[in-house]
């Protein structure tokens, strides 16, 4: 017990001593500003387009949120008629409606990568209009091959999309979690943990240099880290700015809230409106 409590009171010592060095790591809002469109600005013909659609959309435990933050935008827009439906495999896809099931396991983003697969490979290929999947933030750290993942992904996405043209494939950023206190984040590198969420920040930005304005993107980060003002959430760590979850988005740093749920709810409803009118 002395031994651990030494090594608190060193910690404390050596954060007080060198915290001007770290300060710039403490998370902000920067100047670049965004702005998400409104779902009141789309008209109703758009949205009965949408409801004739048939749509799949896997994920795991976060992805939950997203569903209800669908449920909660159509109770406040009646114009939106979308019928939501958990499925359990391929052939329940039988009609329009918004179709959604788990998909692998989290952590494992290579069993989500092969579980989505399956499910197009099991009937929704050429069945669905729209199918997308999103990878959790616990599936990507600072120990993943995020270059191996990423060309695992196109590869697969390739393969899909050639072998179900019919089919629209959505590809979507990976989520992020709220930034920490510099304070926090020297104490965990002096224990020797690192900042998952650099990963994240890095494998996103491969899926927007790839995918961005060539065919269709959900960016849940970009989404996640943007104040309602427009302006973004970030931090600096050595050379490098990274976005971050907007701490109000969340009561625990990493799964949305009622706030976040609807505002990353309301960007995919404008993706999947934007993809019908075109």
């Amino acid at each position: 017990m002395g031994n651990k409590s030494a090594v608190v009171k060193l910690l404390w010592l050596i954060c007080f001593l060198v915290m001007p060095s770290i300060a710039c790591e403490q998370g902000n809002r920067s100047h670049g500003m965004i702005s998400l469109a409104p779902i009141k600005n789309i008209p109703e013909s758009v949205w009965r387009k949408l409801d004739g659609k048939k749509i799949y959309f896997g994920h795991q435990t976060d992805g939950q949120n997203i569903i209800e933050g669908l449920e909660h935008i159509k109770r406040d827009n009646p114009q939106i008629k979308l019928k939501i439906v958990t499925i359990s495999n391929a052939s329940e896809l039988s009609g329009p409606m918004f179709a959604h099931s788990g998909l692998g396991e989290d952590g494992d983003p290579h069993s989500k990568l092969k579980a989505f697969s399956d499910y197009l490979e099991n009937g929704i290929g050429n069945s669905a209009d729209i199918a997308f999947f999103k990878f959790c933030y616990v599936d990507i750290n600072a120990s993943s091959d995020i270059q191996k993942l990423f060309t695992e992904y196109r590869t697969t996405m390739e393969h899909l999309k050639k072998k179900y043209p019919r089919t629209q494939f959505i590809h979507v950023t990976v989520p992020l979690v709220a930034s920490q206190t510099a304070l926090k984040n020297f104490i965990k590198r002096v224990l020797g943990k690192k900042d998952n969420n650099i990963s994240r920040n890095r494998f996103n930005e491969m899926l927007r240099q790839e995918y961005d304005g060539k065919e269709p993107l959900f960016d849940i980060a970009k989404a996640e880290s943007t104040y309602p003002d427009g302006s973004r959430s970030s931090y600096v760590k050595g050379v490098g700015t990274y976005y971050s979850l907007v701490p109000d988005y969340a009561d625990d740093g990493g799964h949305l809230n009622e706030q976040g749920r609807r505002l990353v709810a309301q960007e995919l409803l404008i993706v999947l409106a934007q993809l019908v009118q075109e």
